[in-house]
């Protein structure tokens, strides 16, 4: 499975002539990103995740083209497509299991991260993809924890997408998440709000602490793919 990163947290992820896009944000290179692809896997509402009005624009563009994500972002495309969302439009919650553009998809989690008290809580799904049949094993699965820092539990994780900045985390919590879930490999995601000083601190913490516990971090530019 190939996945490429594209900014912040979107990637894209290509096996046997299928692709899957997850977060095409505000951030993002959305139109370059979901060329191609018979997927969308979004996280949460948030703009930097999903830009709504691009998003729904490829999706009138492309009769073809599923999307799944929570139902507040289900509902909100489903409105913006009007007529044209027909049956492509899913919502889905956390502990559930389906098939995506040839990809089999588990969900966890169920809540963003709190960001302060005063700001209400909403959905974040995060989104467990490996190829179909469970092809390549543990070793070929790809966890994006939009904005959360929940663990999957059950399953080993081949390749973790780390968000390693954001306004509700603190590097601590950064590195207790990459220890806690061991994956082999890891890249990072949600880092368009770093400068390169701050990105090579953090990333420099991750690399160093996460690879005590068998974790291999590496930094990838965005349009940048590694075999996974």
């Amino acid at each position: 499975m190939l996945l490429t990163k594209f900014s912040h947290s979107c990637v894209r992820l290509e096996q046997d002539g299928s692709v899957l896009v997850i977060d095409p944000g505000s951030f993002s290179e959305v139109e370059e990103a979901l060329e191609g692809a018979a997927a969308i896997l979004v996280t949460h509402e948030h703009p930097d995740h999903i830009d709504l009005d691009r998003v729904v624009a490829v999706l009138a563009a492309d009769r073809s083209l599923h999307l799944w994500a929570p139902s507040g972002v289900a509902d909100a495309v489903t409105r913006g497509l009007g007529d044209a969302a027909g049956d492509r439009i899913h919502a889905v919650a956390g502990g559930e299991e389906f098939s995506a553009a040839g990809f089999d998809v588990r969900t966890f989690g169920g809540q963003h991260a709190l960001i302060h008290p005063l700001i209400p809580m909403i959905a974040n799904v995060g989104f467990l993809v490996r190829g179909a049949g469970g092809s390549g094993g543990a070793g070929g699965s790809v966890y994006h924890p939009g904005d959360s820092f929940v663990v999957p539990d059950g399953t080993d994780v081949g390749t973790l997408l780390v968000p390693v900045h954001a306004p509700w985390s603190k590097l601590a919590e950064v590195v207790d998440f990459v220890a806690s879930v061991r994956a082999p490999r890891a890249f990072q995601i949600h880092d368009a709000l770093l400068n390169e000083t701050g990105l090579g601190m953090v990333e420099g913490h991750v690399t160093r602490l996460g690879g005590r516990y068998g974790t291999a971090f590496r930094h990838l530019g965005v349009r940048e793919g590694v075999e996974v």
